[in-house]
């Protein structure tokens, strides 16, 4: 049986934070593979003006991933095409083989059952293994973990790790490129001149 994460996001762009959630929940967890998979379209969500494009983000994942043994690019959001539904991504990904691990912030945890589509579908799909982006969020996740196991009866994992505090909007917002996400991608959005770069 494999044991798949999931990483979905804008990734607009992606930066360390991502690979060091992704790799903490690939060690609490044990997970075989993690995929990083780019939304085609975010569906509550517009993208924010000067946004790379969908192509631009696909390859800064790449990028961001090419160095990591575990950890690859998805595309099968941009490839389905139309506004990306973590539900429909979870459904055309299941196998029998497959043991599958959403991976996703406080953020997300917390709008799980009142911004997102077919929640109990998603809890029913997949294990829902969820990490801090702040320091002080533990006592609220863990809150949301214990309501949304009542609700739906999901399958939740806290990810324990030192949190990496960094957006993509404090990326786009002229962050410290070098410090924030890695070589490669620090070097793609400067020769792209992207987010105003």
């Amino acid at each position: 049986m494999t044991r798949l994460g999931l990483m979905g996001g804008t990734f607009n762009p992606p930066h360390r934070g991502h690979l060091h959630a992704a790799q903490c929940a690939r060690e609490d967890l044990r997970l075989d593979r993690v995929l990083f998979i780019p939304t085609n379209l975010p569906p509550h969500k517009k993208l924010p003006e000067g946004s790379a494009t969908t192509a631009q983000r696909c390859e800064m994942v790449r990028l961001l991933t090419a160095g990591c043994g575990w950890a690859e690019l998805s595309t099968v959001e941009v490839d389905r095409g139309g506004a990306s539904y973590t539900v429909d991504t979870l459904r055309q990904l299941s196998a029998p083989d497959r043991e599958l691990f959403l991976i996703l912030g406080t953020d997300m945890l917390l709008t799980l059952d009142t911004g997102w589509r077919e929640p109990e579908e998603i809890c029913r799909l997949c294990t829902l293994a969820a990490y801090a982006r702040e320091a002080d969020e533990d006592a609220l996740l863990a809150e949301k973990k214990a309501s949304i196991e009542q609700k739906y009866g999901a399958r939740i994992c806290l990810i324990r790790h030192e949190p990496f505090p960094v957006s993509s909007t404090e990326l786009r917002g002229g962050g410290d490129l070098d410090r924030l996400t890695t070589p490669a991608v620090a070097a793609y959005i400067r020769s792209h001149k992207l987010y105003g770069r």
